[in-house]
């Protein structure tokens, strides 16, 4: 039997599954809507289409590190309790670990996901569909280094690897793995706790770096000071911000009195090699999603009245 576009209509309002995944389960079913659907439900796409819609602000942050690699997801879903599923935790770690070696999200979506036929796209579509609520991976970041070591961070810890907040350090150097790594968790808690905004001043957006002078100016032009006086004091101003949001320019929480920038260099004074913090990355589950506001007595006051 031919797939038309009614059909393909008539299974998508029946379902609630993608239109691309309506025309290949009618192209399974020989067109036939009622085995179609249960197609779509055997796959798990039918109830996954139904938990879409809901806002993922919850679920992990994983890290795997192999080596001078690392790898680092958050996996997000409707609520904290699911963080704690087995299966859940089991999906995260295997992402990060596929993630070491994808060049990008895009592409870590279409990996095979181990011990089955389904892709990474697909094995969440299935977690969503058993577990029963919406679930995204929103980012990864690999990182790399020739030589030195990357070093993980997980602050409060769900599970071994897993977390809310999750840092990744990248040192390159030749000095020994146990002075690396001691220093690079000294620096992954640093980044836990101030949220740099960048690695250098030469890497901090231009686009901050000019909101940020633009404040400044105001400020200095309301105060009255001469132009020559005014324009030293946002330069001055500058550099304490730059202090703030700048990972190498911060003081370092562990003494607090250090930049961290010079703790790098005693350390590496110290075993008599070159240290260079080559690169960090820094998530926070749920950073920036909009989190849906319920009033619970109404929706159950809702579903009595039904």
């Amino acid at each position: 039997m031919a797939v038309t576009a009614a059909l393909v209509k008539q299974l998508r309002e029946t379902s609630g599954a993608g239109m691309m995944d309506c025309k290949k389960a009618l192209e399974e079913t020989n067109g036939d809507i009622d085995a179609a659907i249960d197609w779509l439900r055997t796959k798990g796409l039918a109830t996954a289409a139904k938990q879409s819609g809901r806002v993922a602000s919850e679920g992990l942050v994983a890290i795997y590190v192999a080596g001078t690699s690392a790898a680092m997801i958050e996996l997000n879903a409707e609520t904290d309790f699911v963080s704690r599923n087995d299966d859940f935790q089991s999906l995260a770690l295997n992402l990060a670990k596929l993630a070491n070696d994808a060049a990008d999200i895009e592409t870590l979506y279409d990996l095979a996901y181990p011990n089955t036929q389904r892709t990474v796209a697909e094995e969440i579509t299935h977690n969503i569909a058993t577990i029963g609520e919406n679930m995204m991976l929103r980012r990864m970041k690999n990182i790399k280094v020739d030589k030195g070591s990357v070093v993980s961070y997980i602050h409060n810890a769900t599970a071994d690897g897993m977390g809310r907040i999750g840092v990744l350090v990248a040192l390159e150097s030749e000095a020994d793995a146990q002075t690396l790594d001691s220093l690079g968790k000294q620096i992954a808690m640093h980044v836990a706790a101030t949220k740099p905004a960048s690695l250098s001043v030469e890497s901090l957006d231009p686009a901050m770096i000019q909101r940020e002078r633009d404040v400044l100016i105001e400020q200095a032009k309301e105060s009255g000071k001469p132009q020559e006086i005014a324009e030293k004091m946002v330069e001055g101003r500058l550099r304490k911000y730059y202090q703030e949001v700048v990972l190498l320019e911060q003081t370092f929480v562990i003494d607090g009195e250090s930049k961290v920038a010079d703790v790098i260099k005693k350390v590496a004074s110290d075993c008599g090699s070159d240290i260079i913090l080559k690169e960090f990355s820094l998530f926070v589950l749920g950073d920036g999603v909009e989190k849906e506001e319920t009033d619970f007595a109404a929706e159950v006051a809702a579903q009595l009245n039904k």
